[in-house]
């Protein structure tokens, strides 16, 4: 019954042989002894063959019986491979790069956030989180030239070397990638494999398939569920804009037959900007696969069914039989330039994973994670760095406790005890859609606000993250206007699917904030997606909302709870505010520092970033910050700036900060001179202090 369910239509296969071979329908009626439209018939779907018509059908096609019987499609060996490379224009346009690969930065970081929030939406068992791998595979030597030659690369360095050029940022990227590749005689490999998603099911071309949205189409989301992070159909492409060559292959395990198969579906996209190469010229996209016999595209590049040996050496074989796809990013870099070691690498993937998907990785104790992810790294396939599963109680220990909380019903109304979750509610009015379909009148969604006490090691804490449907985080507020005497706390709302409710509000919340969220999904804010679809309104209900959780996480943590004894949190107890600067009081008319945060860097220096409160008049401020070192006794030691830098509404001048006049707040910062500290900056604690400047009047 299985092998049933997984066999193709008789004469959907029978059409595609023919076509392989070249053969006429009238030539196999001869072939068969039968009338052509018999064979007619059994191509349209109007009738089948009897079994020993199959055997003669096979016999006719030189396969073996057993190919008739499941339907399946052949396996392609490796010399039926081919690149097809996309002719120009034949209006003369040129492209000189993928215009969606700059809507993100070509960031180790970037990728994992999108390739990984991309795998969640496709999760194809609801009830078994899915699994995400991330393995780096430096190659080189013979280990780089095996995978190249696989890889065909005679044939395509030709229009590497031709789009290598410095006339625009594409080529410069493809030619920095061909340089070091030559002089270090190695290539990194990045694969991104998830398992338990849905694969890329589909055929090669049509509205309908998975296949088509990520290796043929550009802006198609093609998104399964109401809960999706993505919307624009963008994220994709940061795993081609990873590769310095434009180069990804593909290796896909379906959770539904294509052609009677699931495993292993392969095929390459190469993205190039325009260029000629031996006196043609070519739009820049190509495919690696095998030859298509398609009418109307004879010539381009169809995915195909690889054997184990083909996946080993293209160094996509996956682990398991489960259904996911495996992305090979070939030459991959990070672009931001902060990790160029293999080490560096891996460890910025774990933070991403970590940063992103700590929600997702939460489980309470009846309830499963959504998600499972871990890092790897091998040199010529040889461990390096051991897989690393993320845990998130490691990474976000506060934030963790709050959602577990959620999730096992063990949240207060209010904090009594450090260790406690304190839940409240924010309401978010969806207004209704343009036309009416979905109603005419704004619906109320009770999002669901958790705060917590910050981990004593938390570097950023007073935070708040804010998520929705399969609980990537989507923004990260600091939380300012707070009391002095405020606890250090993490906050995390959860809105829509993220509530775990799939009642009608939630599901019209999900779509809301989703259209409210840019490319980056990093923000809601005011998108023309939301403009577009929503009644007037929309943009204020948004505001609100950002408001209204602001002001709820205030409430929370207005309320005092009593602490437990421990040892303090290092950064808070380093670092302070001075609530008495420029007097013994500080009433509301003169500037007062509202919020401060800083570390201690590499040299030993503070770095810090600091915000005041203006009252707002007609002249500009002119003040100058002071930096102490704070002692048990005696005079606090003044240390020296080694600079200041201005923000918002400020600038500086000669060591002094200059407030633009009206400004209700401004911000500067700072990074103290090493050379003035009388201790190490570790072993102190900082004050920044506001005082008049020379000359200046209050």
């Amino acid at each position: 019954m299985e092998v049933a369910d997984r066999r193709e239509d008789f004469g959907v296969w029978l059409e595609r042989q023919l076509r392989i071979r070249q053969m006429t329908q009238t030539a196999l009626a001869d072939a068969l002894e039968v009338t052509p439209a018999a064979v007619s018939a059994w191509v349209t779907g109007r009738a089948e063959p009897r079994e020993d018509r199959k055997r003669a059908v096979a016999a006719a096609l030189g396969i073996d019986e057993e190919i008739v019987h499941l339907r399946a499609a052949e396996v392609v060996t490796a010399p039926s491979l081919k690149w097809h490379h996309r002719p120009a224009h034949a209006d003369g346009g040129r492209e000189f790069g993928n215009a969606a690969a700059f809507a993100f930065d070509a960031d180790v970081a970037v990728l994992a956030r999108e390739a990984t929030q991309n795998s969640l939406d496709e999760q194809d068992d609801p009830n078994q989180p899915v699994r995400v791998r991330y393995t780096l595979n430096e190659l080189s030597g013979e280990h780089c030239r095996a995978f190249l030659n696989a890889l065909q690369w005679e044939e395509i360095e030709p229009h590497f070397e031709a789009a290598a050029t410095h006339m625009h940022k594409v080529g410069r990227v493809i030619a920095e990638g061909l340089r070091e590749m030559r002089e270090s005689d190695s290539l990194l490999l990045l694969r991104v494999d998830d398992y338990n998603c849905t694969g890329l099911i589909g055929a090669d071309y049509g509205d309908n398939s998975k296949f088509a949205a990520v290796l043929r189409d550009q802006l198609n989301s093609h998104k399964g569920t109401g809960t999706a992070g993505g919307s624009y159909g963008l994220g994709k492409i940061t795993l081609w804009a990873t590769s310095r060559l434009g180069l990804v292959l593909v290796n896909s395990t379906l959770s539904r037959p294509h052609q009677g198969r699931t495993e292993r579906r392969l095929y390459g996209r190469l993205e190039l900007p325009w260029h000629e190469s031996n006196g043609r010229a070519y739009a820049g996209l190509a495919g690696f696969g095998e030859t298509e016999t398609e009418p109307g595209r004879e010539g381009t590049a169809r995915s195909w069914w690889a054997t184990e040996e083909t996946a080993r050496c293209l160094h996509l074989e996956r682990e398991s039989p489960d259904p996911g796809t495996s992305f090979l990013i070939v030459g991959a870099h990070d672009a931001a330039g902060d990790a160029q070691s293999l080490q560096e690498m891996h460890e910025k993937l774990v933070k991403a994973l970590a940063d992103n998907f700590w929600a997702a990785m939460t489980s309470g104790r009846e309830s499963r994670p959504v998600l499972e992810a871990s890092v790897t790294t091998l040199r010529n396939g040889q461990v390096v760095i051991p897989e690393q599963r993320v845990d998130p109680a490691d990474h976000q220990p506060a934030r963790t406790r709050a959602l577990r909380a959620f999730l096992d019903g063990e949240t207060v109304e209010q904090r009594t005890d450090t260790t406690q979750v304190a839940i409240a509610h924010v309401p978010l009015l969806v207004p209704p859609e343009k036309g009416g379909g979905r109603g005419t009148t704004s619906t109320e969604h009770r999002a669901v606000l958790l705060v917590t006490a910050a981990d004593e090691n938390d570097r950023e804490p007073n935070r708040l993250v804010c998520m929705r449907g399969n609980r990537m985080t989507v923004m990260t507020r600091r939380v300012t206007d707070l009391p002095l005497s405020t606890d250090a706390f993490q906050a995390v709302l959860l809105a829509g699917g993220a509530t775990g409710s799939d009642s009608h509000d939630a599901e019209l919340a999900e779509r809301f904030l989703r259209a409210a969220e840019p490319p980056e999904h990093n923000d809601w804010a005011k998108t023309e997606d939301l403009l577009t679809t929503y009644a007037r309104g929309a943009r204020q209900r948004i505001e609100d909302f950002r408001k209204e959780m602001l002001a709820t996480v205030r409430s929370l943590v207005g309320r005092r709870e009593v602490k437990n004894t421990g040892g303090p949190a290092v950064l808070r107890e380093l670092l302070r505010i001075d609530a008495h600067t420029m007097g013994a009081r500080r009433p509301d008319r003169h500037p007062v520092v509202r919020h401060v945060e800083g570390e201690v860097d590499a040299r030993g220096a503070w770095s810090v970033k600091v915000e005041v409160k203006l009252p707002r008049r007609a002249d500009p401020w002119a003040l100058t910050p002071v930096a102490k070192f704070d002692v048990r006794s005696g005079a606090k030691p003044v240390v020296a700036w080694e600079r200041l830098i201005a923000g918002e509404n400020c600038r500086v001048e000669d060591g002094t900060l200059h407030f633009e006049p009206g400004a209700g707040s401004a911000s500067f910062g700072g990074v103290t001179d090493v050379a003035s500290h009388p201790v190490t900056g570790q072993m102190a604690r900082l004050i920044v202090d506001l005082q008049k400047a020379k000359g200046a009047t209050t």
